[in-house]
């Protein structure tokens, strides 16, 4: 058998580490050998949003690289099908593997199947029901012409069903991010903390999303809400990704952040320092999807700001740390989150046996 997986952005590299391990481990076991080829888009192409994680990790390196790098979506994908077409075609392999939801897991799963070649999604099914997010996009295109749909959870498992996906194409395989977690938590648990922090006063900030930068009312809201917190005495640690730093330049929002002895920004930090972080985090704020996971196994209040998630599971409601905020309820939602307690939540087969279900499923 051979395989091809694809990556192309840091939630992809989470991901691909416990698979590529399953893999290895499927191969010591099995007269039937999986080759296994890993393939890297360059969609994130900076050492400090790629190569750390790889390095951190103890991915392999890839055996192909794309260097697709930056560029309008439809430049990414377009460039991306191209590229991957040509390694179909001289690899000819029997899978290929895409995970998530990002510009490559479309462009690769749309090129597979134009070539004949059977596609499995990782992490399918998921929904947020918000057609303007490019991501809800690429999930519902790659889901609808995959071959293998490998769901993280009941709701996204139920959400294939109801689609009309076959039920023998549809496998509740569990969360593969939270096998990443549950190898990597030990390593952290003993390192200190960024010098200065104190253990549950802090939260930690990631914002990315253009729906939250990219405008000055809006930006210059969620600053307020951040510092008004903070002249109340919470500590915030920011790791600021390349695109809100330019925003908060541009917008003259930066030097006021940089004021305030409460705020601690930061360049992008490696998945065992956000790791290490959350341990001790009174709670986060964030637009990231993968954080709301990894915030409800932990027990961190997480406050999400978007209008939807794709990940329902996470949400108190259903038993998990999450809330949903919008920017003008942000300054309530932070407060309650401040005042929560701490409970860890595991979803049904969130055990960190994910990847060696998904490598039994594909080989069969």
């Amino acid at each position: 058998m051979k395989w091809i997986s694809v990556v192309g952005a840091r939630p992809n590299f989470i991901k691909i580490a416990p698979f590529c391990r399953a893999v290895d481990k499927y191969n010591k076991t099995n007269a039937a050998q999986i080759e296994h080829i890993l393939v890297h888009t360059g969609q994130h192409y900076d050492d400090k949003m790629s190569k750390a994680f790889f390095t951190e990790l103890e991915i392999p390196m890839a055996d192909l690289n794309l260097d697709i790098g930056s560029g309008s979506h439809a430049e990414q994908v377009g460039k991306t099908m191209i590229a991957f077409e040509e390694i179909c075609i001289k690899e000819q392999p029997d899978l290929v593997v895409v995970v998530g939801d990002v510009n490559a897991t479309a462009a690769c799963s749309i090129t597979a199947k134009k070539l004949g070649i059977d596609v499995a999604h990782i992490e399918a099914g998921l929904r947020s029901g918000d057609r303007g997010m490019p991501e809800e996009i690429n999930r519902l295109v790659t889901d609808s012409i995959s071959d293998v749909l490998l769901a993280p959870d009941n709701f996204a498992f139920d959400t294939l069903l109801r689609e009309g996906h076959s039920p023998d194409s549809v496998h509740l395989s569990g969360n593969i991010m939270i096998d990443t977690l549950d190898r990597e938590l030990p390593k952290v648990k003993n390192n200190e903390l960024p010098t200065g922090l104190e253990p549950n006063n802090y939260v930690v900030v990631t914002l990315h999303r253009p729906a939250n930068v990219d405008e000055l009312e809006k930006l210059e809201k969620i600053v307020n809400s951040i510092i008004t917190e903070a002249d109340n005495g919470t500590q915030f640690y920011w790791p600021v990704h390349p695109r809100t730093k330019t925003k908060l330049e541009e917008f003259g929002l930066l030097q006021i952040l940089e004021g305030n002895d409460n705020i601690i920004l930061e360049q992008p930090i490696g998945y065992h320092a956000i790791l290490r972080l959350n341990l001790d985090a009174k709670a986060f704020l964030t637009d990231s999807g993968g954080l709301q996971e990894e915030c409800c196994v932990v027990g961190t209040p997480c406050v999400t700001l978007r209008d939807n998630t794709e990940r329902p599971v996470t949400l108190q409601e259903h038993g998990g740390t999450n809330v949903l905020s919008s920017i003008d309820s942000l300054p309530e939602d932070l407060a309650k989150a401040l005042s929560a307690q701490r409970k860890p939540f595991r979803p049904e087969k969130w055990d960190g046996h994910t990847a060696e279900r998904m490598v039994a499923v594909l080989a069969r």
